[in-house]
């Protein structure tokens, strides 16, 4: 299997097409559409379901492609994004048959580690356990960890 090569706008594109929904009400909804509609449908930006940390990171990314936001509503948006669309809403990714954009988007990992997972699968086999994902390089094992609960073997 071979890594899909896809801009963040691309990733985003086809998580919409998998996960895209209305915005709840809530504190941030506001900020969340305001800061997101500049480059993207609203669907694009709300359809990754993420940690707070992955939240966190999306938004540092857009901030660096000139996302403009005060702190308030910076941190407004990532409450709202956590609360809203945590990763706990995502379904399992099997580890042994998903793409590289699934395991990229549906466990918050950079493009190099999804297609490091992948590599390492495609060499040794399918993963048996967690400790044979702790075996990817690239990847800090302790990372697989707070990944647990969101990956299949099967």
């Amino acid at each position: 299997m071979r890594l899909m090569r896809l801009s963040f706008c691309g990733l985003l594109l086809l998580a919409a097409a998998a996960f895209a929904q209305q915005m709840p009400d809530g504190p941030g909804k506001a900020e969340t559409e305001k800061m997101c509609k500049g480059c993207h449908e609203i669907a694009r930006s709300i359809s990754p379901r993420q940690d707070r940390i992955g939240w966190g990171q999306t938004l540092a990314k857009m901030t660096a492609f000139g996302m403009k936001s005060t702190e308030q509503e910076h941190e407004l948006v990532l409450n709202y994004l956590s609360k809203s669309f945590p990763a706990e809403d995502v379904q399992k990714v099997n580890i042994n048959t998903a793409l590289g954009i699934e395991i990229e988007s549906g466990l918050t990992l950079l493009r190099s580690q999804a297609k490091a997972v992948i590599d390492w699968r495609e060499k040794n086999g399918p993963f048996k356990s967690l400790d044979d994902l702790k075996k990817v390089p690239g990847i800090a094992p302790e990372k697989w960890d707070g990944k647990k609960d969101r990956i299949s073997f099967q």
